[in-house]
């Protein structure tokens, strides 16, 4: 996230403000929705605080706009998408979809990583489904540690500590969909199989 260009983010303050303002939404209703305190979102709105995709998932969906509307991506005119990749946590992300509310999909690239990063889990309201398209993705997931490749999938509730990286220090690309709680795919990769690619 902090690699990020600075102007990036420069508008999604204002679009939020506005967005917020013309659904007649005030800062209270909207922290409790989210579970999130009335500072955080003052102080995303202000651009104070730097927008990460576990704030800006919701607030699309709550919205009813795509994410790339708030990152300010460009509409074309043709079939064509165009669409903005957000660089968050040293990792980029690739929206998908455009579809407001509901579903959405990214496709994740963890780049090279000579020296390992330190995991740092994370939770968040939602659901998350994962295929691992080239690489070996390390998924911390609550108290389990597993090693996935390509072909393997995964599906977990995100309010679950968990976290992703390269299990190598190697690139890894993967397919990723983010839903709303309770929301289910139909795959699911058993954790004994998945341990047995660490071995």
């Amino acid at each position: 996230m902090d690699g990020a260009p600075r102007d990036e983010f420069d508008g999604i303050g204002p679009r939020l403000r506005a967005l917020r303002r013309e659904r007649a939404i005030t800062l209270a209703r909207l922290a409790e929705v989210m579970g999130v305190s009335e500072s955080v979102l003052s102080r995303l709105e202000s651009g104070k605080r730097r927008p990460t995709l576990e704030l800006l998932l919701p607030l699309a969906r709550i919205h009813g706009v795509p994410l790339d509307d708030l990152v300010g991506a460009p509409r074309t005119g043709d079939p064509r998408i165009h669409l903005k990749p957000l660089e968050r946590f040293g990792m980029v992300f690739v929206p998908l979809s455009r579809r407001p509310g509901g579903i959405q999909a990214f496709k994740m690239i963890i780049p090279d990583t000579p020296t390992p990063r330190e995991p740092t889990a994370q939770t968040h309201e939602g659901f998350e489904w994962l295929y691992v398209l080239n690489g070996r993705l390390r998924l911390l997931l609550g108290d389990r540690d597993l090693t996935l490749g390509p072909g393997e999938a995964a599906e977990f509730d995100t309010t679950l500590p968990h976290w992703l990286g390269s299990a190598d220090g190697r690139a890894v690309e993967l397919l990723i969909l983010f839903g709303p709680q309770g929301a289910r795919t139909h795959l699911r990769a058993t954790p004994d199989r998945a341990h047995r690619h660490r071995q």
